[in-house]
């Protein structure tokens, strides 16, 4: 099987972005315009502190150049994910990032004069209504009073903006672009089939694909480990440059989440393992293996489940699922996922590897998929996908645009739920005792890999970004030294380790955004909370849950979550989560 190019995929299996721009002439003019914003931009000098009216107006003027930047970089940025090996793509992406830090430098002043206004002065504009679209993201933005530099220091900061992203956008092109894994078993190898190939029964297969992967990695490893630790460096230095106490505060500051959320996680998780352990075990005496590989950890815990499931089909089994969320929820994202293509169905060559959900305040929220009809965690890929950018489709509707962008935080409890939603549908529809055990396998492996590793992942990061804020060089070796030692925490005695296994730690492109991933874990276990009250509770919780979607940015995340009935801040829902794990392990257990 041959991998498309892009002009080779069909024009329905890919997204519409004409909300955002027609075609590049339309973006062109679009930067163009920009570009005047851009030189505009410093005749509002002052303006915040010259009065009332002033501000507003201010206010005004950017909010639409924010909105123009918004389209023109998720256009460039959606165009080039979808294919990076095309020249004309990487230069519009660099040219709109390069366009981004200008602005950002052109508007350097903002922050400063916003934050040395006088308390009083500020709360006075903000009691009258004009103010309403705004008064948010002001008070928010105040809140980093002691974390904003003077008007020269920021605009220097927004100039090395663009440097600072050379690690990540370096890592994406190196493993998404240059890497060539070849052929295996008459298929091509790719970051998308890999974990496809780690779900085969064929162990021997599984073998090959996991060291043929690898060596590709192994080759470049000095090459990833120096950028892993540029990235770590440019955190250090904004956390520095910025008066945090570390990078993880600097960090969590932003969404205003305490140190101990974080903390507690793992702590939590760890408390856990010995349960985790088990589940290794299990799988370990169901594989018929004295111990695991690491290349046999993917494989479905209920072998001989052959499904096949075409994307439209795919789409109708969500809709089902998800139909206590209301036939408005499900028919606007029936309608996204099909005939207003918010969706980017299949892999091409160049097309980013995974999956992820974006859009704008004036856009169609978009998805990228690299879907596959034989790999039944794809249908809950879609689901997870489609779950963000309801949240995202409920949010900019409700809202204005200082408003609508909710954090990382709270999006990975919208994506969860819905897969919480499709497992459970899919166990009470499947009258086959095996479907049902392989459906209990998969919430499984989806705890595992969601609530376990990236706690793992987690903790990786803080403790890389520890040891270089102690001044210890991060070097290939202690890198590898460190993800092992988690590894073997983590899978217990269970699995032994391959020469290359701990190359993981240097694959992982959310290491690019540095303390991202516990977000995964407590957005899983917020999701299975919620989830039980919409199913349990009916009219009333789903109200709230639909309350949390559409309320944006108007709240700190564990605020807006304490809205829908969950409270983060607290250890319960993160053991509850755990306890879930347990019950599920026994529940398949019993059927296997």
């Amino acid at each position: 099987m041959q991998i498309r190019t892009r002009s080779e995929q069909l024009v329905e299996d890919t997204w519409d972005l004409g909300s955002l721009f027609s075609d590049a002439q339309d973006w062109e003019q679009g930067m163009e315009t920009l570009k005047r914003c851009i030189e505009e931009a410093p005749s509002f000098r002052g303006s915040l502190q010259k009065g009332k009216e002033e501000f507003l107006a201010t206010m005004r003027w950017y909010e639409q150049t924010a909105i123009l930047a918004e389209r023109l970089y998720n256009w460039a940025f959606l165009n080039y994910s979808s294919d990076a090996s095309s020249s004309e793509q990487v230069r519009r992406y660099a040219q709109v990032s390069s366009s981004m830090s200008q602005l950002s430098a052109a508007m350097a002043y903002f922050d400063p004069e916003l934050l040395g206004l006088d308390d009083t002065v500020v709360e006075a504009y903000l009691a009258d209504p004009a103010f309403g679209d705004y008064a948010v993201f002001i008070r928010k933005a105040r809140r980093f009073k002691a974390h904003v530099l003077d008007e020269a220091q920021e605009r220097l900061m927004a100039l090395q903006s663009e440097v600072a992203s050379v690690p990540r956008t370096t890592f994406s092109d190196l493993t998404n672009v240059d890497f060539d894994f070849g052929m295996l078993d008459g298929s091509p190898l790719t970051q998308s089939t890999f974990s496809s190939f780690l779900m085969q029964e064929d162990r021997e297969l599984r073998k090959k694909a996991y060291k043929q992967f690898y060596h590709v990695y192994d080759a470049s490893k000095h090459a990833l480990a120096r950028l892993y630790e540029g990235q770590v460096k440019q955190d250090i230095f904004r956390a520095k440059a910025r008066g945090y106490e570390s990078c993880r505060a600097m960090a969590l500051f932003p969404d205003n989440v305490p140190i101990a959320v974080y903390d507690s996680l793992i702590a939590a998780v760890h408390e856990a393992l010995p349960t985790l352990h088990r589940y290794y075990r299990l799988r370990a005496r169901l594989l018929g293996l004295e111990k695991l590989a690491h290349y046999d950890v993917y494989v479905p815990l209920v072998g001989g489940i052959h499904t096949n499931t075409p994307y439209a089909q795919a789409v109708e089994i969500i809709a089902k699922a998800l139909a206590p969320l209301g036939a408005e929820y499900v028919r606007t994202l029936t309608d996204g996922l099909t005939t207003e293509r918010w969706v980017d169905r299949y892999e091409n060559k160049g097309k980013r590897s995974g999956a992820f959900s974006s859009g704008t305040f004036t856009s169609k929220p978009y998805i990228l998929l690299n879907y596959k009809e034989d790999v039944l965690r794809d249908v809950f890929t879609v689901a997870h996908e489609g779950g963000h950018s309801m949240h995202s489709h409920y949010s900019a509707a409700n809202n204005p645009f200082f408003q609508y962008d909710y954090t990382i935080f709270e999006a990975e409890v919208a994506s969860t739920f819905n897969e919480q939603l499709l497992a459970r549908y899919l166990i009470e529809q499947s009258e086959d005792q095996a479907m049902k055990a392989y459906i209990l396998g998969k919430q499984l492996d989806d705890i595992v890999a969601t609530l376990f590793r990236q706690t793992m992942f987690a903790e990786y990061e803080l403790r890389t970004h520890q040891l270089a804020e102690e001044g210890t060089p991060l070097t290939l070796e202690l890198l590898r030294s460190e993800y092992r030692s988690l590894l073997q925490t983590y899978f217990g005695d269970a699995v032994e380790f391959e020469e290359e296994s701990d190359l993981e730690g240097l694959r992982i492109p959310h290491f690019y955004s540095s303390f991202y991933v516990y977000k995964y874990a407590t957005g899983i276990s917020a999701a299975i909370a919620l989830s039980r009250k919409v199913l349990e509770n009916g009219e009333s919780a789903r109200k709230d849950y639909l309350t949390f979607l559409s309320s944006g940015g108007r709240e700190y995340p564990i605020d807006s979550l304490r809205m829908a009935g969950v409270d983060m801040a607290d250890e319960q829902p993160v053991r509850e989560a755990l306890a879930t794990f347990a019950n599920l392990l026994s529940q398949f257990e019993a059927l296997a």
